[in-house]
Order: C-alpha cells, then sequence, then structure tokens
C-alpha cells in the first residue's frame, strides 16, 4: 500500500453530498487510513461551487500519520508556506497545471503564468488542453 494514495474531499458539495458533520466523519476516516501505510492522504481542502460547510483541515491533518497533501487554489507562496509550516508535506496544483505545463519552471524562474480558460475544462478538444504555451527557450 506504501505505493497507494487516495484522495478526500470532505466539504465539496458537489451533487449535494453532504455529511452532517464532516469534521468527525473525516477525522474518523484519516484515523482508519493509518492502517493501510498509504503513500498520502491527499485533500481537497475546500469546496467547487456551492455552499461550503465549515472544516478544520489543520485537525484533519493531525489524525493522519503519513504524507498530507494539500490542494485548491494554492499558488507558489500558499504552498510553500503550507510546506514551511508544517500543514502540509506535499502540495498539489491543479488548474495552474493545466494552463501551464512548465509550471515546475516557471516557479522555478519566478515567471508569469498562463492564465486558466474555465471554459475548457472537460472538454473534448485540444483547445484548452495542450494549446497553453510553453516559456520560450
Amino acid at each position: 500500500a506504501d505505493k497507494v494514495g487516495i484522495r478526500i474531499s470532505p466539504v465539496n458539495p458537489f451533487n449535494d453530498m453532504r455529511d452532517s458533520n464532516p469534521q468527525a466523519l473525516f477525522n474518523y476516516v484519516a484515523d482508519a487510513l493509518n492502517q493501510f501505510n498509504l503513500a498520502y492522504l491527499h485533500v481537497v481542502e475546500g469546496g467547487m461551487g456551492g455552499e461550503e460547510q465549515p472544516f478544520d483541515f489543520a485537525a484533519l491533518r493531525k489524525h493522519f500519520k503519513g504524507a498530507y497533501m494539500a490542494n485548491l487554489a494554492y499558488d507558489k507562496a500558499r504552498g510553500n508556506a503550507a510546506i514551511a509550516s508544517g500543514h502540509a508535506d506535499v502540495v498539489a496544483f491543479g488548474v495552474p497545471f493545466i494552463a501551464n505545463p512548465d509550471l515546475v519552471e516557471r516557479y522555478r524562474v519566478n515567471a508569469p503564468l498562463n492564465e486558466a480558460d474555465g471554459n475548457t475544462f472537460y472538454g473534448g478538444t485540444e483547445k484548452g488542453y495542450t494549446d497553453y504555451p510553453f516559456l520560450k527557450a
């Protein structure tokens, strides 16, 4: 199992998925997952549309003993701060990677980022999928 991770979204209201007490539920889930020696716990720290419920992600992090991957609306500065403070071991960059196939290099040289076009997410063509420009060499 040490090569397997799991992703959870404790407060994502997508398709009306809700729990009356997500904090207690997902703290329990994190505790239970410790027995499996997972490579990481990937946590979507917020919702993606709809009304969000309050949630203490720092408390959740304390329940999981393995690597904690934080995700949602992170940029370079916020990601570095999350790691430096111990909030996360790893940060996932979703949308920035969609628009910046060379995101790591852009972060390394402090280059400006391409703006993601949310209208093309989950589309069926190359538009918004393979047509974002790379940095010039």
